[in-house]
């Protein structure tokens, strides 16, 4: 997962940092896993702007990405590791022994010809799915469920994981990314590894013309706004703005926006650090 520098031949390219893409092993995605992927400019229904700063971007085909892997006991061999333009980790082209073929996030250090398992009985071996009650202590793991046959939901993004510290019962205990401690279901599935593309946060996108190519467009600070557009809006010369406010007049930094007596609550040990 190696970066790259360039040299500051333009003044686009002085603080350029992206990755290598030593990794990716073809540049063309399979054909039949593809879907079309519709951009709305941040615009609703009656054209109207609902979303800011959403607009432009590539056109993109998302990946159909195997969140559940609920092929149990088949065989399925790594073919490429690619690019997936739609998330920060790479990807991996499975081909199962049965002729199915399906994309998942691929983890750090994942080789192509390698063979994978899900299922229960397992072994505990880079890339495999197992239940969390099967997994050892200590493990380093990613793609968590939070409920049995929803899919995937915690530490998918490049370089993130997660890692399993003790069981209770028919819950295990897990100290998520955020450094929150929850706990989940040990029917819940999990993936040993975790997820690749780990220099993805020290990258350095160079220009401002990079962040349009993603779809981004530029985001106005509130406090040179005028007082009918934003709460921090107006006042003479360079004014501070008042206190720290969302454009809709919540406070924006130390207010809790997290319901008091939310029903996941009860499953949180340790809250997340702030």
């Amino acid at each position: 997962m190696a970066l790259k520098k360039y040299k500051p031949v333009t003044p686009g390219q002085r603080f350029k940092v992206i990755s290598a893409f030593d990794e990716i092993t073809t540049n063309k995605p399979e054909k039949s896993l593809l879907c079309p992927k519709k951009s709305s400019g941040g615009r609703n229904n009656s054209g109207k702007m609902t979303i800011r700063y959403h607009g432009g971007g590539h056109k993109q085909m998302y990946r159909c990405i195997d969140f559940k892997r609920v092929k149990d006991g088949v065989p399925a061999t790594v073919k490429t590791i690619e690019y997936d333009p739609n998330r920060s980790a790479r990807i991996a082209l499975l081909f199962y022994a049965d002729g199915e073929k399906s994309y998942i996030v691929a983890p750090h250090g994942l080789k192509v010809g390698q063979k994978i398992l899900s299922g229960t009985g397992v072994a505990p071996d880079l890339g495999n799915t197992l239940p969390l009650g099967e997994i050892p202590f200590g493990s380093v793991i990613h793609n968590i469920e939070l409920r049995p046959g929803q899919g995937a939901k915690i530490a998918r993004s490049a370089g993130s994981y997660a890692q399993l510290m003790s069981r209770d019962g028919k819950y295990a205990v897990i100290k998520l990314p955020s450094g929150e401690t929850r706990m989940i279901l040990c029917t819940c599935r999990a993936t040993i590894g975790m997820v690749s593309n780990l220099d993805h946060s020290l990258e350095v996108s160079g220009k401002a013309g990079r962040s349009r190519w993603l779809g981004r467009r530029p985001r106005v600070r509130g406090v040179v706004m005028n007082p009918v557009d934003h709460p921090m809006g107006g006042g003479e010369g360079r004014a501070s703005g008042g206190h720290p406010r969302s454009r809709k007049g919540l406070p924006a930094k130390g207010y809790k926006t997290r319901a008091p007596k939310k029903n996941s609550d009860r499953y949180i040990i340790e809250k997340r650090k702030k």
